[in-house]
């Protein structure tokens, strides 16, 4: 009886090891991680939950249209207490209406999704982001990325 628990046992430990490790997932099978896209875009919600925060921006293209995007963001909520971005200050800092620098790895399958490389504020300062090194091409056309806010928008 005893060796039958024992056999018992060790099956189910070695399914939930297995489990694990298959429920792991890598961005750079969903996303492409190894061209970044850079972009301002205004944040419109901005949840911060395991595995990966997620938030929805939204961003406007040369025409003057509206895209309205969804993300993950790669850091995990660990990560980013770690990095002093607890829930609160990641809260705060990503409230709706606020505009951000993305750098973002497009959905491999199109669509507006992406993975959240790297976010700036509108004062370059690093708000998330494991790769603060990180570099992207400009999505929108125009030199350093900025679509300014009217705002901000200097007379010329």
């Amino acid at each position: 009886m005893l060796n039958k628990s024992l056999k018992f046992g060790t099956c189910v430990a070695a399914f939930l090891l297995c489990s694990a490790a298959l429920a792991h997932h890598g961005s750079a099978i969903s996303y492409d991680t190894a061209h970044l896209w850079t972009t301002w875009a205004t944040v419109t919600e901005f949840n911060y939950l395991n595995p990966h925060p997620s938030m929805k921006f939204d961003r406007v293209v040369k025409g003057g249209q509206v895209e309205h995007w969804d993300s993950e963001l790669l850091t995990n909520p660990s990560a980013l207490a770690r990095a002093g971005w607890t829930k609160s200050r990641s809260v705060e800092a990503l409230k709706p209406g606020t505009r951000v620098k993305l750098y973002i790895g497009t959905s491999r399958v199109g669509g507006l999704d992406g993975i959240v490389m790297k976010i700036e504020n509108e004062q370059g300062e690093n708000i998330v982001g494991e790769r603060s090194n990180a570099t992207g091409v400009d999505m929108d056309g125009v030199p350093g990325g900025l679509q300014p806010s009217p705002e901000n928008k200097k007379e010329e």
